[in-house]
């Protein structure tokens, strides 16, 4: 359909955009299927991978969590081409659109480790073609999804604005918050507790939930694939609801780039970047080293023997909590003693996050003593993680947005997410390079 055909500029209304409601809900359902993919990863490539003649063919856990935090890096390393193709070239719609089918189909090369195919193509290659596919797709569009919104918005109802990105967050973590729970249940057989409230239901219903129909890798990797092509399909139904800015070119965007002033603010994003990236270095390893981690701890809680890669689940749930929490609460209290810069948010974020790694620590300690420590003690561990990313990740995100030029703001977003590259780099790098007890 021809650009003429939409609008260019937001229309002159005091009431929320009728493109809104299309881009949440984009994002809720991309949301799930990436957190739920992600979430099985680690154990998938530890616990369930198989050669193409169907035996198991499982990694080390250093060699699973390199290629997790390699596949992490690309992802975040790659906004930085969607930016450029959205704002000079395609604009945002386009980018975002196409990207997203090769992220569905992503997700479906995952899916297919889990059937006939794999006994054709070995299933490691499938899983580092989908893993690609998806790195392209996720990291593409993400400079693009969060201005979209910025885009839709003129003066007469920019006041609307901050309720649109609350509800913008809300879904990202309400949609992370269920696949964490879910997903990991539909790759691992599940087993009630013998003394749990779920095993004292009706046999039926326990022997539901224990069929072994449930639980397989291509339909834990297959549903988050579904929900990716939902998203996909919300977003197309929005086109013409969206506000469309077009491409300034790549000429104009050039000048705009590698201009004096815009050099001097790029460097102004880029200097808290080695230091943001330490966060994330730790911070990523909640997906990769903490769900190793437990699967050696005791996980009964609440009657329920929860999955190592459902843990997880604490953290959206006390983002949810913490974001009002520290804002209306804690940072204007913490103001009447001492100014609160972005500097010094982020210096302390670091701190608690460091915190979190050494209750983490001794968690390890007792492990290697023989001991299978309760979960209690990890899930402590992930609300002081999450207490640090609430202080991190929201500051460098306003902080990097507000300094960025107007036309350059999809970009300047990629200094944001090139400091989880970066993090992610150090980590494989660390876990290419581990020896593994048998000398390999």
């Amino acid at each position: 359909m021809a650009d003429h055909k939409y609008l260019t500029s937001p229309p002159k209304i005091t009431t929320m955009p009728p493109g809104v409601p299309y881009i949440v809900g984009n994002e809720a359902a991309e949301r799930f299927s990436y957190y739920g993919m992600n979430s099985i990863l680690t154990i998938f490539m530890t616990k369930y991978l198989l050669d193409k003649m169907g035996h198991l063919s499982v990694m080390q856990p250093a060699n699973a969590e390199a290629w997790y935090h390699t596949f992490v890096s690309a992802l975040y390393f790659l906004p930085i081409f969607g930016a450029i193709l959205a704002d000079a070239v395609f604009g945002k719609f386009r980018v975002v659109f196409w990207l997203s089918i090769v992220y569905c189909g992503g997700h479906l090369t995952l899916a297919l480790m889990g059937s006939p195919v794999a006994h054709a193509i070995e299933p490691r290659y499938l899983l580092a073609v989908g893993l690609l596919m998806i790195a392209l797709g996720a990291g593409g569009i993400k400079p693009c999804v969060s201005t979209n919104v910025g885009d839709q918005f003129g003066a007469s109802n920019k006041h609307l604005l901050t309720r649109v990105f609350n509800w913008f967050y809300f879904s990202i973590n309400a949609g992370s918050a269920f696949s964490t729970l879910l997903i990991p249940w539909l790759l691992e057989p599940y087993q009630a507790a013998p003394d749990g409230f779920i095993a004292k239901m009706s046999p039926s219903i326990v022997g539901f939930l224990e069929s072994p129909r449930l639980h397989s890798p291509d339909i834990a990797f297959g549903l988050p694939g579904v929900f990716m092509a939902l998203a996909t399909f919300i977003f197309w139904l929005g086109r013409k609801k969206f506000v469309h800015i077009p491409p300034v070119g790549l000429r104009t965007y050039g000048r705009e780039i590698f201009n004096k002033e815009t050099g001097k603010i790029l460097l102004n994003i880029l200097i808290p970047v080695p230091f943001i990236a330490i966060f994330w270095a730790l911070w990523q390893q909640n997906f990769s080293s903490w769900i190793l981690q437990a699967e050696s701890m005791d996980r009964h809680l609440f009657g329920i023997e929860w999955l190592s890669s459902q843990i997880q689940t604490v953290n959206p749930i006390f983002i949810l909590i913490m974001l009002p929490l520290f804002s209306y609460w804690l940072y204007p209290a913490v103001e009447k003693v001492v100014r609160l810069t972005p500097l010094r948010k982020i210096g302390a974020g670091l701190f608690v996050t460091a915190a979190s790694f050494f209750l983490v620590a001794m968690i390890q300690t007792r492990i290697d003593a023989g001991e299978r420590p309760g979960i209690i003690w990890q899930i402590w561990a992930f609300v002081i993680l999450t207490a640090g990313e609430t202080l991190v990740s929201p500051t460098h995100l306003e902080f990097s947005y507000t300094q960025g030029p107007i036309k350059l703001k999809s970009l300047v977003m990629c200094t944001y997410l090139f400091a989880v590259s970066l993090g992610n780099v150090f980590t494989a790098a660390v876990n290419f390079f581990i020896q593994n007890p048998d000398g390999t």
